[in-house]
């Protein structure tokens, strides 16, 4: 018989949470840490890709509460264009809106009906061997509630998964920090009432301006959440001239008298809430350790989407983990990069255009000029492009990697500042 193996995982949310449900679904015994509370709420524009509902599906998670979508309006000035999400053989044709209390809720509550110990209110770091320095072999208990791990207690494990959101300390320990010479994100939402909470499109408005006037490589949105209120928000890429004197609220008010007649928007429900989108890692994994999601720079540069693909590297994680914990941090580097590091490559380069203003304007003219060309925009910003995709989209994203390398180091010498 197959000896019972013991991952670690830190962090709760559906990275964390997927690889959880994998790991003990498979046999593992699993121990999950989060420093928040049970039901912790997480700020996040709560849109889920017919990726993430196809991951989702394969976790066996009952999304049935959430609010149905079928498409995406996106809009350029005085062009909107309203499209379905496509059928394909790989992703389901619909999405969702799903607060991430109530996602996170269900998937946490799926891992722990598989079987994983979960501590809440626990803070750990990882504990490196004695004999090699690079060598995590688990956990040490930082800061505890009281009513589970005291403080100090050391947890051994064959591997520690990081799923700790947007890279804080224990990504510093092990060196998984962001790529300081690529670019990041910053994102900013609230909830309000109205009464097209029940639209079936999701809703992003790519031509944004700073108070300055200056275009904004990044977008709007307004996602209906089916409960009465919808998620509005905006995000923006660190490219973009004068990001760093960028008020988010000042962007976020001005969006959203944008858009309070067409939505007929209630006073905000609450405060505004920003978050920062890392979409590098300088390392993912190591000896006894691998980072998924946000925690290992897993999201579109082009969307500042990351569930789905939380919720796939979790599970990818686990699956290896399962059939091999010795050899899974290094198989799970490299079948990620196979996966996402030629897509998510090509957006960081892509968004070093978009930061020059003219640019950004021609490009968006051309991204929702025509239906056919609308059509690949769609792929893109519903994380349903990558090296697999056949078609037009395919190819286009193939040749925007190709020449996007070519003047990657163009870009980079000239970007806005």
């Amino acid at each position: 018989m197959k000896p019972v193996t013991e991952l670690i995982i830190i962090g709760a949310g559906p990275a964390g949470a997927a690889a959880g449900i994998v790991a003990a679904r498979g046999g593992a015994k699993v121990t999950l840490f989060d420093k928040a509370k049970y039901g912790r709420d997480k700020v996040c524009g709560d849109g889920l890709t017919p990726r993430a509902i196809t991951a989702l599906e394969k976790l066996n998670i009952d999304y049935s509460d959430a609010h149905h979508i079928v498409g995406l309006r996106m809009i350029a000035g005085s062009t909107h264009r309203e499209l379905d999400w496509p059928h394909t053989s790989r992703f389901a044709n619909h999405g969702a809106v799903w607060p991430r209390r109530s996602l996170d809720k269900h998937l946490i509550d799926a891992a722990n009906e598989a079987g994983v110990t979960i501590h809440w209110e626990t803070e750990v770091t990882p504990i490196f061997s004695d004999s090699d320095d690079e060598q995590v072999i688990g956990v040490e208990v930082q800061t505890s509630n009281g009513a589970g791990l005291a403080q100090g207690t050391k947890l051994l494990g064959d591997m520690v998964v990081v799923a700790t959101g947007a890279q804080g300390q224990v990504a510093k320990m092990l060196g998984a920090v962001r790529d300081p010479d690529e670019p990041f994100g910053l994102a900013i939402r609230s909830y309000a009432e109205s009464p097209r909470h029940s639209d079936s499109h999701l809703e992003a408005c790519l031509t944004l301006k700073d108070s300055a006037g200056t275009a904004v490589p990044g977008y709007g949105w307004i996602f209906p959440a089916g409960d009465g209120t919808v998620n509005i928000g905006v995000g923006a890429l660190s490219t973009m001239k004068n990001f760093k004197k960028l008020n988010l609220n000042n962007l976020l008010a001005d969006y959203r008298s944008l858009t309070a007649d067409t939505w007929n928007l209630g006073p905000n429900l609450d405060r505004p809430r920003a978050w920062r989108l890392p979409m590098s890692t300088q390392k993912r994994y190591g000896k006894g350790w691998v980072a998924v999601g946000d925690a290992a720079g897993l999201i579109n540069p082009m969307n500042g989407e990351g569930i789905d693909y939380g919720l796939e590297s979790g599970s990818l994680a686990s699956e290896l983990f399962i059939e091999n914990p010795g050899t899974a941090p290094e198989l799970y580097d490299r079948k990620v990069g196979e996966m996402f590091d030629q897509f998510l490559r090509t957006g960081r380069r892509f968004s070093f255009l978009i930061g020059h203003p003219w640019l950004l304007r021609t490009g968006l003219r051309i991204a929702v000029g025509s239906d056919a060309v609308a059509k690949i925009t769609l792929g893109v910003m519903g994380n349903l492009v990558d090296s697999e995709t056949p078609g037009a989209a395919g190819f286009v994203f193939s040749a925007a990697d190709k020449a996007l390398a070519l003047a990657d180091p163009i870009l980079r010498k000239s970007r806005a500042s």
